[in-house]
């Protein structure tokens, strides 16, 4: 609160604090739905305004499009869910997607309030995402991540170029600016490293397999990109493509199929796999 002490009312402190931003009609019906709390419960409109008394409250979040698939749960234990995420689905609340996230939905349907990513997973990928059921445990598995201790494998579809000799190893510095929506290579000191095989081609198409030894924001979009291959349903690479509508039936080509590593709260060597599948691989003449 302002401690100046100027208004008589609460309702006439929030009316001054954010009724250009929200509107008086808002403000009045968010003190009637007692929206706004202190540490003593719900205020009113007429309470008299006390300098340096705190108050909160939870802002609306706007309208958000459900993503129409739903979440696999490759394993379960005491200390980690490893989730399938779809694409389209946040792996936690950022920007504007809060409810719509793969940890809001699991805490829910899971019944575990307590959920937490030990990882994040870019919103177009789909594929495996360990979350950590206990507090306590989450900093093991973050460092694990953080210490490069987990084989990540990924799975994606772009055009074949004979021309491309693979596999290859890619090392290349990456940047990526705030409030810019694509990462970008750049010269200077490497920060990021992918290997890139070729697993098989097809009409047109080759299917990979990409090994980040790094984690850089785009890294693998970014390096098949830099070698002449955009991975399939990408709105970022080779180009940003205009904001629109969410198209569900062309998803980012993109799965993260593997995950291994060595538990650092049991100690059991881990590997797991994702049930997902590249939709748009061409089948095959003899199939």
């Amino acid at each position: 609160m302002d401690p100046d002490g100027r208004w008589p009312t609460v309702r006439d402190h929030l009316l001054h604090r954010y009724g250009n931003a929200i509107g008086e009609a808002r403000v009045d019906a968010m003190l009637r739905e007692g929206r706004f709390v202190g540490t003593d419960g719900a205020v009113t409109a007429d309470e008299a305004y006390t300098a340096g008394r705190d108050l909160w409250f939870h802002r609306d979040f706007p309208a958000e499009e459900r993503v129409p698939f739903e979440i696999g749960i490759v394993h379960r234990d005491d200390h980690v869910v490893i989730a399938d995420k779809p694409h389209f689905l946040a792996t936690m609340p950022r920007g504007s997607h809060v409810k719509e996230t793969a940890l809001a939905r699991l805490r829910r349907d899971l019944e575990l309030p307590a959920l937490q990513p030990a990882h994040r997973l870019d919103r177009l990928t789909a594929g495996l995402v360990l979350f950590v059921v206990r507090p306590g445990d989450r900093g093991a598995y973050q460092t694990m991540f953080r210490d490069r201790r987990v084989r990540k494998e990924y799975e994606a579809l772009a055009p074949y170029e004979p021309a491309v000799a693979l596999p290859r190893t890619v090392r290349s510095r990456i940047v990526k600016e705030r409030g810019v929506l694509a990462a970008r290579e750049e010269p200077g000191e490497p920060n990021s490293e992918s290997r890139i095989e070729l697993l098989e081609q097809r009409g047109g198409l080759g299917r990979y397999r990409l090994l980040p030894a790094t984690g850089r924001t785009h890294q693998l979009r970014v390096h098949m990109n830099g070698l002449g291959l955009p991975i399939l349903g990408d709105p970022l690479f080779p180009v940003v493509l205009p904001e629109a509508p969410e198209d569900f039936s062309k998803p980012l080509q993109l799965i993260a199929n593997v995950l291994e590593f060595s538990d650092p709260v049991t100690g059991r060597p881990c590997r797991f796999e994702s049930r997902l599948r590249l939709a748009q691989w061409p089948r095959s003449t003899h199939s």
